[in-house]
């Protein structure tokens, strides 16, 4: 009887855990069911970061985003309709692009294999893909799409470039994420463009006196005075990491312990002591590669849908 009880109780265990293990993002997901989608996600955005140099950036900034809003659930990728202001046109997602490609990866998963491989899978592979042609970091895959996307939940849930370090840390504890995956992420300023009207307040009107923020460096305050004429310049563009903007690397921190982070939640960094070291910790580029991979691991990882929560999406701008 007692020997009867525990292989009820092991197997009970086992089935839990096998229930459990389940609904979790996995290696191969879609081994059995899709096995050339990993495959021709890569495939597809190769030759799209071939003809745009732009994307690796643009989708660095749709997974984060569309992570921060609801877990990664690729609602940021929803259009708005009528009846609802979805989160693409939120202010902070008004500088994400590369929505044309995912829906090119899309429409060619839908031919293989109908109705198998999720949105959110595409944007966090295509994320990793856009970025190197040597895989950084693992995706697991089994994320579910979500079926909501507000614009308010963007636009007050999304950091912006104006955050002080208490309201970054906050904002990341929020979602699970460390003072360490704070920084760690922050490198990926190392790529891209940031628009005037997210940090010319530092160079014309820091304090509401025509004053720029002291802790920039005053030459390169200058330069990016070149650059944007005035505080109401919401067109021109800036390279986040300037003379390194297409590469993938970790000149951020450098240029960063120069006094030349272009926002003020980059210069936050510095004014906490354990942030400011993890900061010259990642002056090492191999450590800067390691660490960044595990924290894209764990931000991909954040409220994702999996088992039989939310969908997959037919197209990825719209429900099903």
């Amino acid at each position: 009887m007692k020997g009867s009880l525990s292989f009820f109780l092991i197997s009970l265990v086992a089935i839990l855990l096998g229930t459990c293990r389940g609904g979790e993002l996995r290696k191969h997901f879609y081994e059995e069911t899709c096995p050339e989608a990993e495959d021709i996600v890569q495939k597809i955005i190769w030759e799209n970061v071939a003809l745009n140099s732009t994307l690796p950036a643009k989708f660095l900034r749709m997974h984060f985003h569309d992570c921060f809003v609801r877990g990664c659930d690729a609602s940021v990728l929803i259009d708005s309709t009528a009846s609802n202001s979805a989160e693409k046109d939120s202010i902070p997602n008004q500088t994400v692009g590369g929505f044309d490609v995912i829906e090119e990866v899309k429409t060619e998963l839908e031919k293989k294999c109908p109705g198998i491989v999720s949105c959110a899978d595409i944007v966090a592979l295509a994320t990793r893909d856009s970025v190197s042609f040597q895989p950084l970091w693992e995706v697991l895959t089994g994320r579910r799409d979500g079926r909501i996307s507000l614009v308010s939940e963007a636009n007050s849930q999304i950091p912006p470039p104006s955050f002080n370090f208490s309201q970054l840390k906050q904002s990341f504890a929020s979602k699970g994420l460390t003072v360490h995956d704070l920084v760690v992420l922050s490198g990926g300023h190392t790529i891209g463009v940031g628009h005037c009207n997210f940090f010319s307040r530092r160079l014309y009107n820091f304090t509401g006196k025509g004053d720029a923020d002291p802790s920039l460096d005053s030459t390169y305050a200058a330069f990016l005075r070149t650059k944007c004429r005035s505080l109401a310049d919401n067109t021109t563009i800036v390279e986040m990491d300037p003379g390194s903007g297409m590469d993938f690397d970790n000149n951020y921190y450098k240029i960063l312990r120069q006094n030349k982070g272009m926002f003020q939640s980059d210069a936050a960094l510095l004014t906490d002591n354990g942030a400011s070291n993890i900061v010259d910790e990642l002056l090492d580029p191999a450590k800067f590669f390691t660490e960044f991979a595990q924290s894209m691991e764990r931000l991909g990882a954040v409220g994702v849908l999996t088992g039989t929560s939310g969908e997959i999406r037919k197209k990825c701008n719209v429900v099903n």
